[in-house]
């Protein structure tokens, strides 16, 4: 029993001994740290080994006199595969922080928020694009109906008043009816001009009943034409919401988070190894669009001055960049305390704003 005691005592201080709980920590940075850098610009750039995410990195490692060694991959898809694979110690770049990944390895601290937006061609429309949403075949519709009941509100003034005033309705049936009609629209349009007016009490009646319905109907008429110009000038134009991407078809990035975003929807996914390769199909009218975050789409559009291209402001999917370790990584404490340390010091959003505007 004593030496059961004695042995339980032994593993009880070994456990909670500072010195030795920090042994693994030791070991793993006494050499050196293998590093993966992925993702796109401005958080990595893999020419020059700078970037948002690798210069946070060079901070961390400056304050813990840490040693590393790096590679850089194509995208942060492959960069993960070797985090899991046991190959690397740490993956360094824009790594959305999602329930999926969380199941086979473990994030830091949040350094950035980001989301998920939308990049399609502005097109400059022609005269008769411009002119075309008029020639609709639901504007000409409702133009029709409402031609049908100004004819029926016309001809029932007219049958009530062309006997008690005739100076005002004439006895002819179309001119007749064609006053009707004017007197509708003035008095549906409240001008008001008092050359026309009903005398009998019938036509009073209908004159009365026609204010109220005409209020009512207006107002719906004007929204169905507006709603019918709007819907018939953004098929022309640009892509401004998820919604419009249903049924056609949209680049993103092979196993980014905006891939598994797109796939809850109705939209064709076309997946593309990076950035650039997703744009030029766009550019080559391949795709109507594509989706991927949207620090990384602000940063292109400014740096490659794309005025062709239109950059919805609908924000969707928001989520944390973070860097990636495998499980119970002894590295993950010590940069979660060095993240929260540059970001009280102001350096974190000091080298974020080094390379993106802080209007953006």
């Amino acid at each position: 029993m004593a030496i059961k005691s004695l042995y339980i005592c032994f593993i009880f201080i070994f456990l909670t001994n500072p010195t030795l709980a920090q042994t693994e920590t030791t070991a793993l940075t006494t050499k050196k740290i293998n590093v993966a850098f992925a993702g796109s610009e401005p958080f990595v750039f893999t020419e020059s080994n700078s970037g948002i995410s690798v210069d946070i990195w060079q901070k961390i490692v400056a304050q813990k006199s840490w040693d590393f060694k790096h590679s850089t991959f194509n995208s942060v898809d492959e960069a993960l595969h070797q985090l899991n694979q046991g190959k690397v110690d740490i993956v360094i770049g824009p790594i959305s922080i999602t329930t999926n990944r969380l199941e086979n390895m473990v994030f830091s601290q949040p350094f950035y928020n980001s989301s998920i937006s939308i990049i399609s061609r502005l097109k400059n429309q022609s005269i008769w694009q411009k002119i075309k949403p008029f020639f609709s075949v639901k504007l000409l519709m409702a133009i029709g109906v409402f031609l049908i009941i100004l004819a029926i509100v016309g001809t029932l003034l007219w049958l009530a008043e062309r006997k008690k005033s005739p100076e005002q309705f004439s006895d002819k049936p179309l001119n007749g009816i064609g006053t009707g009609m004017w007197l509708a629209i003035v008095t549906m349009s409240t001008t008001g001009y008092g050359d026309k007016a009903p005398v009998t009490l019938m036509g009073r009646i209908i004159a009365g009943s026609w204010m109220v319905i005409s209020l009512l109907f207006a107002t719906t008429m004007v929204a169905g034409i507006a709603s019918t110009l709007t819907i018939s000038n953004l098929e022309t134009t640009t892509i401004s919401n998820i919604d419009q991407l249903s049924g056609r078809k949209t680049a993103t990035i092979l196993g980014s988070s905006s891939e598994t975003f797109l796939n809850k929807t109705k939209a064709r996914v076309i997946t593309v190894s990076n950035l650039e390769e997703a744009i030029l199909a766009l550019e080559n009218k391949e795709v109507d669009a594509v989706v991927f975050d949207r620090p990384q789409l602000l940063y292109y559009l400014k740096e490659h001055k794309k005025d062709n291209l239109y950059l919805s402001k609908a924000e969707y999917y928001k989520q944390g960049y973070g860097f990636a370790f495998p499980e119970n990584s002894p590295l993950i404490t010590d940069v979660n305390l060095a993240i929260v340390a540059l970001s009280e010091n102001q350096e974190l959003q000091s080298i974020i704003h080094t390379y993106m505007q802080k209007d953006e």
